[in-house]
């Protein structure tokens, strides 16, 4: 099993929602998160005066899959997230140990 986290710009983010539904893919968390990669924030004018934005609003994808799924579920949160522009995100894959079903007490694959 995989844990697969994705940081995309929020407008991304039905795009990305559609295309797991699309090949599956049920149970989807979603975080809004504050962050910055190689863009290193931006500077902004407000009521005159320019201030730095340090932080980029993002959100933050956390999908929990079975192993065999990992390539479809990359694929498709890479392209439906792609802009071309600096700041389209990450992803992150990490093996998960266990999953279990608090309502039935599934564990494993069963649960997810």
């Amino acid at each position: 099993m995989k844990m697969v986290s994705a940081v995309i710009k929020p407008f991304k983010l039905d795009d990305v929602r559609e295309a797991l539904s699309e090949i599956g893919v049920q149970g989807v968390t979603v975080t809004e998160v504050k962050g910055f990669g190689r863009q290193k924030g931006h500077t902004e004018l407000y009521r005159g005066a320019e201030y730095v934005v340090d932080f980029l609003p993002k959100v933050k994808i956390d999908v929990a899959i079975s192993a065999d799924m990992l390539d479809k579920v990359i694929d498709a949160i890479s392209k439906a997230a792609n802009t071309g522009k600096i700041g389209d995100g990450k992803i992150f894959v990490y093996d998960l140990e266990q999953v279990i079903r608090i309502r039935t007490g599934e564990s494993g694959e069963e649960a997810l």
